[in-house]
C-alpha cells in the first residue's frame, strides 16, 4: 500500500498517524515531488468507482489558478487525467493505493472501515 501525501498538509499528517496508530503498514511518497502520471490516474480513477471529480484537489492553489472549476466540465476524461499528471498538487490528497481499494481524501471512519482497525 503506498499513502501519496504533501508533507506540509495537516490531513495528510493526520491520516499518516492515523495509519501509524491503527498499525497499518504502506510506503510514503510525496505528491508534490513524484506526483501521479496520467496512467496512473487513469487507473486508480478506474479502480475506485469513484467521480473523477474526485482526484482534484478543488480547494487548491493551482486549481484556482488554471480555473479549473469553470473548465472541467468541459474537458473529456482523458484531458483531466492529463492535467492531473501534470502536477501532484492537483491530486487531492492524501490517497491511498492498494491492491483493492483506493481512498481519496481522509475521512476517519471510511479509513477505519477499509482497513478494520487493524492493530
Amino acid at each position: 500500500m503506498v499513502l501519496l501525501w504533501y508533507p506540509k498538509c495537516t490531513t495528510c499528517q493526520r491520516a499518516k498517524k492515523w495509519l501509524d496508530d491503527n498499525h497499518v503498514k504502506y510506503e510514503l511518497r510525496d505528491i508534490k515531488t513524484d506526483n501521479p502520471t496520467h496512467e496512473e490516474i487513469r487507473e486508480w480513477h478506474k479502480k475506485s468507482g469513484l467521480p473523477l471529480k474526485r482526484f482534484f484537489n478543488t480547494s487548491g492553489l493551482v486549481y484556482k489558478e488554471l480555473g479549473l472549476k469553470d473548465r472541467l466540465p468541459e474537458m473529456t476524461e482523458e484531458e483531466q487525467y492529463n492535467i492531473l499528471g501534470t502536477d501532484g498538487m492537483l491530486v487531492k490528497r492524501p490517497l491511498i493505493v492498494d491492491d483493492d481499494k483506493i481512498l481519496v481524501g481522509f475521512k476517519e471512519e471510511e479509513w477505519g472501515g477499509a482497513y478494520n482497525k487493524q492493530k
